[in-house]
């Protein structure tokens, strides 16, 4: 097969994975690279594999690497004053790797209202939130308090539980009856 053929291979691929945010079956494949065969979607997979855009998992299931989504990371700027640096070639990073510690346990929410505002938290923005994790206090945490949810600061003081926001305008919540915590944020994610 011809460097060009492969790469055109490769473009239904990652546009397959764009569009669908999965791998697609070897059935699917077929259909993507107009094959008749899966031994031949084996041979481009195979050549996927060594390229790093894919590995196998213990099950033998196709799984996507960071090379498949991936943005380059070209180095660091100056927020102050401007610097003479030049451009930095780096590897590819990918947000989900730089962003989550742990996929099978987090989560994303959209956050409505504005009580997180001083915590660099506005309306609109997405959370990225791990669940199963005991809250330290002053971590951001996403609560269930007397059956409402709300996102807050976790504070204590006096063996009491306050739920605390970031912005004045707002007043703390200290639980009547139940707290549950669903999960503490590890990250914000803003689109422009």
């Amino acid at each position: 097969m011809s460097q060009d053929t492969y790469n055109n291979y490769k473009k239904s691929f990652m546009r397959f994975y764009q569009r669908t945010r999965r791998l697609p079956s070897y059935a699917e494949m077929l259909l993507l690279f107009n094959f008749r065969s899966k031994n031949a979607v084996a041979k481009v997979v195979s050549k996927f594999i060594d390229e790093g855009l894919v590995s196998k998992d213990e099950g033998g299931r196709l799984i996507a690497t960071p090379d498949i989504f991936g943005v380059r990371m070209l180095g660091s700027i100056q927020a102050g004053l401007p610097t003479d640096t030049e451009e930095e070639r780096g590897d590819a990073l990918s947000l989900d790797e730089y962003l989550i510690n742990q996929r099978e346990k987090t989560y994303l929410l959209e956050v409505n209202g504005d009580s997180m505002i001083d915590a660099g938290i506005q309306e609109g923005d997405l959370v990225i939130v791990e669940q199963g994790r005991v809250p330290k206090v002053g971590e951001i945490v996403v609560a269930e308090v007397d059956n409402e949810w709300t996102l807050k600061y976790y504070i204590k003081e006096k063996n009491k539980v306050i739920l605390r926001p970031a912005n004045q305008n707002f007043s703390d919540i200290i639980p009547k009856q139940e707290l549950k915590i669903g999960g503490v944020v590890t990250g914000v994610v803003r689109k422009y």
